[in-house]
């Protein structure tokens, strides 16, 4: 693996080495909460980059699962008709600290509790009514948004469109089925109304039938959870793809373009600290991605006879060959 530029990972919520390095005599609980990605695979060791970096960094502050830190995990398994239960379960564990990602998620789990504190990676925070400041969140909620706006999805398809120029019919796996002409493509959207097996491999069937040329996927976790399936089906119907996180270049995966996800964990493991040791979420700001990753996998460049750019090369923050 070759990095292309060096990414600081002191970020401005960082404290002071000394401070860090205290180990917290308290025990605390945090109930780790997933939309898609199973329970048991929510760990240092098998969990998504940043579940890996969340653990990660609340090392750094102390906390050691197994030491002075217990970790209860719940996942919806990709079923938003779960949602509400897996958010009784929880509020029912009376954790310390709540850590959840998904908007719809987190909003059961404010309405299950308005006072256990909730650390949140969400998409957009305000619009979508989560909080109404983001310097002071108010109520039982803080945490770090991947969500960059608009902007994110035009620069996603400008990076697909630099590796696979041909392409001039481009699918998006997420949205409600239809057609729309944007920057000279033709972009075809597809909702799936559960992210599971069957309908992957049914939508990846339907790709190819359409005759679709390269595609996009959504930031839900729930495709995230199915990454290893994803990028296999990519690899069978020979489809260039961009990913919303770099878990799935990791797994063999073309491209992805994303907020730096080290960042955000850095964050809410920072959010967790300060919790534990007395602020209200409500007085911790929430906080907006400031650093991007572009990563690409070169293996996978070469078997689907691509060739990238080398401006595309040089802007990459990593390189996988």
């Amino acid at each position: 693996m070759r990095r292309r530029k060096f990414i600081s990972i002191l970020g401005a919520a960082a404290l002071p080495i000394a401070a860090r390095a205290q180990p917290p005599q308290k025990s605390h609980r945090i109930a780790l909460v997933h939309s898609g990605i199973p329970a048991d695979k929510l760990t240092e060791a098998a969990g998504p980059f940043w579940v890996r970096r969340f653990y990660e960094e609340l090392r750094g502050f102390g906390y050691a699962e197994g030491a002075n830190l217990i970790v209860d995990r719940f996942s919806a398994e990709g079923r938003s008709d779960r949602f509400a239960a897996v958010a009784e379960a929880v509020v029912k564990s009376n954790p310390d600290v709540i850590v959840s990602n998904f908007n719809a998620l987190i909003k059961l789990l404010m309405k299950a509790t308005t006072t256990l504190p909730i650390v949140g990676l969400t998409g957009e925070p305000l619009s979508d009514g989560l909080v109404s400041n983001l310097a002071h969140p108010g109520g039982n909620l803080t945490g770090a948004s991947i969500s960059a706006g608009v902007a994110m999805g035009a620069k996603r398809l400008q990076y697909l469109k630099e590796a696979a120029p041909t392409a001039a019919k481009i699918g998006y796996v997420y949205g409600s089925r239809a057609e729309e002409k944007r920057s000279g493509v033709t972009l075809w959207a597809k909702i799936l109304p559960e992210v599971n097996e069957p309908q992957l491999r049914s939508a990846f069937a339907e790709m190819t039938e359409e005759r679709i040329q390269a595609a996009l996927i959504s930031e839900t976790g729930s495709f995230l959870a199915n990454r290893a399936l994803i990028v296999e089906l990519a690899a069978q119907h020979r489809l260039p793809m961009i990913y919303p996180y770099r878990d799935f270049v990791e797994q063999g995966g073309l491209m992805a373009y994303a907020p730096d996800l080290g960042e955000l964990a850095k964050r809410m493991a920072s959010d967790v600290h300060q919790i534990f040791n007395g602020t209200k979420p409500g007085d911790i700001p929430f906080f907006l991605p400031t650093k991007f990753d572009l990563v690409i996998n070169l293996k996978t460049v070469k078997s689907l006879g691509l060739t990238i750019p080398p401006t595309l090369l040089d802007f990459a923050s990593e390189v996988i060959e």
